[in-house]
């Protein structure tokens, strides 16, 4: 049985007596090391400050946002870690349907009116579970997928009350080293056991990345049916329905769960987006302003919702309410990073929609002046960023950013829709040779890296492509190359944390950048044939048996 001695707890509540209640039911069971946020965002900003071992949150958390979003904030932002336990409470008695429908589900809820002697019980169970994964989620942490795995299977025995569990974790496990078909098998292994909302999704995933688009459209179309708040089997659909260039049918999934879940932030942006997309000015204005109005109670709020927000009112000829959205954007958010050029670029559409072309060019020559903030931009919003430049004599600075784009574009997609921006304005030549060019570059900066560990210089090997991801920090293809000159530079030269902490987040972010690389598997192997040479294992947690 797990100890629960020397627990610390952050308690999310907004009612200061349902904070003493929990104060004192926390104290009663020996739990001392308890500290309180009354909000969302208060949440957020304790939690980056330091780790907590377990979160104890009120599903309602008043204006903009429910513990269940915020829990879900917290995981895809990787804000907390993998063995920080979040536990729901609430009042609601519907939350079980609520949380079946949930992807990122909470490791336990507990139903309002509560005891001391039930938080107890359901702390234990919690903790209990934890201890199980924990070694598991030890070795995730530090980059060795591989023995993860290996954990996983041995532990199946010794806790089979968690054999679902187990099986869960080992198909992501898969799924993250690019092992699509073995995560595919497992969840299909799962499901001839049991019907799981989330193993179906799971499989509807990983069909996705092997674009068989229509299959995963029809599992999803099935999962939806019978469960109409699963609302990540939308997110999913609306985009298989947009990778067959089905982009009205996308919406019109998106709009559903917008319906059903109005807070979310993402799923509004996509919905505002995809309306744009389509033409539909009027409803990517009442989207995008709901997404702004949001936003401002979220700390993951986006300068960029503004400036859709302009292009919308812009596309009505509503110049004054766009000026309004502008100065807003300027006074709420001047202290985001690229707040400054998505103001730039929202006056250079203004000033274009209204002729100005003098003020529109004034206005692209501010946001060229704050290009270090460009590579935070959506592909999305830099390619706008594209067409304003060439549409107003400014091809120099347009022709820069198409070369941003394409030295981190992560998939073909991003590709192919920055040559029809550029075919659009008759420049398919220039696209050619911009595409020749930036190939040649990423090639380069790779064989320089490569040369230099062929010669022995690990050193400039690391240094080079070190470098190179900096430049290109959203190319998987650098990033990768990046993260094996950093695991080479350890295999030739001795352990090094600092260098395998930073392969680790290289190979994590060219994952999420192209969760089907082909090379994933490879790095992850070499990452934990290093990790078996040096000895290095979690603190407390053995090596298996050889």
């Amino acid at each position: 049985m797990a100890s629960l001695a020397g627990i610390s707890v952050l308690v999310i509540e907004s009612q200061p007596n349902m904070r003493a209640q929990l104060r004192t039911m926390l104290t009663s069971i020996g739990l001392e090391q308890v500290q309180f946020a009354a909000s969302a965002g208060m949440a957020v900003r304790r939690l980056r400050e330091r780790r907590y071992n377990l979160l104890l949150c009120e599903y309602h958390l008043g204006e903009g946002q429910d513990g269940q979003h915020l829990l879900e904030d917290l995981r895809n932002h990787e804000i907390i870690p993998l063995d920080t336990l979040f536990i729901m409470i609430t009042g609601e008695r519907n939350y079980e349907r609520v949380v079946s429908a949930a992807e990122l589900a909470p490791n336990d809820y507990i139903l309002k009116p509560l005891t001391a002697e039930t938080l107890r019980t359901r702390l234990q169970r919690a903790f209990d579970k934890r201890e199980a994964f924990l070694p598991a989620w030890k070795l995730i942490e530090m980059g060795d997928s591989v023995e993860a795995v290996a954990y996983c299977e041995q532990a199946q025995d010794e806790y089979p009350q968690y054999l679902i569990d187990f099986l869960r974790l080992q198909a992501e496990l898969h799924a993250a080293m690019g092992h699509v078909e073995q995560a595919e098998t497992l969840y299909r292994l799962i499901l001839e056991s049991r019907t799981t909302p989330w193993a179906r999704l799971g499989l509807a995933r990983m069909l996705y990345t092997r674009k068989r688009y229509d299959e995963a459209e029809e599992f999803l179309t099935d999962l939806i049916a019978e469960n109409d708040l699963y609302l990540d089997a939308y997110d999913l659909l609306a985009r298989c329905r947009e990778e067959n260039g089905r982009t009205g049918e996308a919406r019109d999934v998106v709009e559903a769960a917008a319906k059903r879940s109005p807070h979310r932030l993402n799923r509004l942006r996509h919905l505002g987006e995809l309306a744009l997309t389509l033409g539909d000015a009027a409803t990517a204005e009442s989207t995008m302003a709901e997404v702004v109005r949001k936003g401002k109670y979220s700390d993951f709020r986006d300068p960029e919702d503004h400036v859709r927000l302009v292009q919308a009112q812009l596309e009505q000829g509503k110049t004054e309410s766009a000026e309004a959205t502008i100065a807003d954007l300027d006074k709420t958010m001047s202290e985001v990073p690229k707040a400054r050029l998505c103001k730039a670029l929202s006056s250079a559409l203004l000033h274009a929609r209204s002729g100005d072309v003098p003020r529109a060019q004034e206005a692209l020559l501010e946001a060229a002046r704050n290009s270090a903030a460009a590579g935070r931009l959506s592909v999305g919003l830099k390619q706008e960023l594209v067409k304003a430049c060439f549409d107003n004599q400014l091809g120099d600075q347009g022709t820069e950013v198409v070369m941003d784009i394409l030295r981190n574009a992560a998939d073909e997609q991003t590709v192919e829709s920055t040559r029809a921006v550029l075919r659009s304005r008759g420049l398919e030549e220039l696209s050619r040779q911009i595409e020749q060019r930036i190939q040649a570059e990423v090639k380069g900066l790779i064989s320089t890296g490569a040369e230099k560990a062929r010669a022995g210089d690990y050193d400039g090997a690391v240094a080079e492509m070190m470098n190179a991801a900096r430049k290109m920090p959203g190319n998987p293809h650098v990033l990768f190359n990046a993260a094996l000159a950093l695991l080479r530079h350890i295999e030739h030269r001795g352990w090094n944390e600092r260098f395998a902490a930073q392969a680790r987040g290289l190979i994590e972010r060219a994952r999420r950048l192209a969760p089907a690389y082909p090379k994933l598997s490879a790095i992850s192997e070499f990452m934990h044939s290093l990790l078996q040479r040096y000895g290095i294992r979690p603190q407390g947690i053995p090596r298996r048996p050889a």
